[in-house]
């Protein structure tokens, strides 16, 4: 990258005019795709798109960060959409494809309980589950969590599985549509909220032994 300062100048841009990389890698499920355009279109709100000067398309832009966002504009009839513009050549713009949609923080455990306790008393579960990236069950036993409890039973199970745990790794390979890649992952998400392993493989390891425990001790 540059390593002049990049203006983050906020434009809005025709949407006839954006085009997407034709390399984006990220995919988003059907049902979080219509969570994203029901909360556009319920807030009128979303972040800008990020764009550059179209390499091979004189007068028009690519985008780098924001292509479902410009799907749901499109779906809910936008003409012009706000974009951050940044002047970058082709191998900025494929390190910023590779980072901009997959570097991320993870939920604070207390935090995201008491933020779901307030939203719970505006909206009922069912419409929540419309808006969030999760289901009306996950949110319904989410806002039922005591954190002293959920904490105490992830570091008991933590202990156990530390006691447990062999000296090789063993893989597990398995397939799923994207309705189950989704379950999966919110389940996930949850579980490995409180675990402390250092790489984010660990703790999905540990968050799925947590799952499969809490319904082994249930059968």
């Amino acid at each position: 990258m540059p390593k002049s300062r990049v203006e983050n100048k906020v434009s809005p841009i025709a949407i006839e005019k954006l085009v997407a990389h034709p390399d984006n890698p990220n995919r988003m499920s059907k049902r979080n795709f219509a969570r994203l355009v029901r909360n556009i279109e319920r807030t009128g709100r979303y972040e800008p798109l990020v764009v550059r000067p179209c390499p091979r398309k004189a007068g028009f832009f690519q985008i780098i960060n924001g292509h479902q966002r410009c799907q749901a504009l499109q779906e809910l009839g936008y003409k012009t959409v706000d974009v951050i513009v940044w002047n970058v050549n082709d191998r900025d713009a494929d390190m910023l494809l590779a980072t901009m949609n997959r570097l991320g923080g993870s939920d604070v455990l207390e935090k995201k309980l008491a933020l779901l306790s307030r939203l719970g008393k505006q909206r009922q579960a069912g419409d929540l589950a419309k808006l969030l990236p999760a289901t009306r069950r996950q949110i319904e036993r989410l806002s039922r969590l005591k954190i002293s409890n959920c904490r105490t039973a992830i570091e008991k199970c933590n202990s156990q599985i530390r006691t447990a745990k062999s000296k090789f790794a063993n893989p597990l390979v398995f397939f799923v549509n994207d309705e189950q890649k989704e379950i999966i992952e919110n389940a996930l998400a949850i579980a490995r909220e409180a675990r402390r392993e250092k790489t984010k493989a660990a703790r999905n390891a540990s968050a799925l032994a947590f799952i499969a425990r809490h319904f082994n001790l249930k059968s």
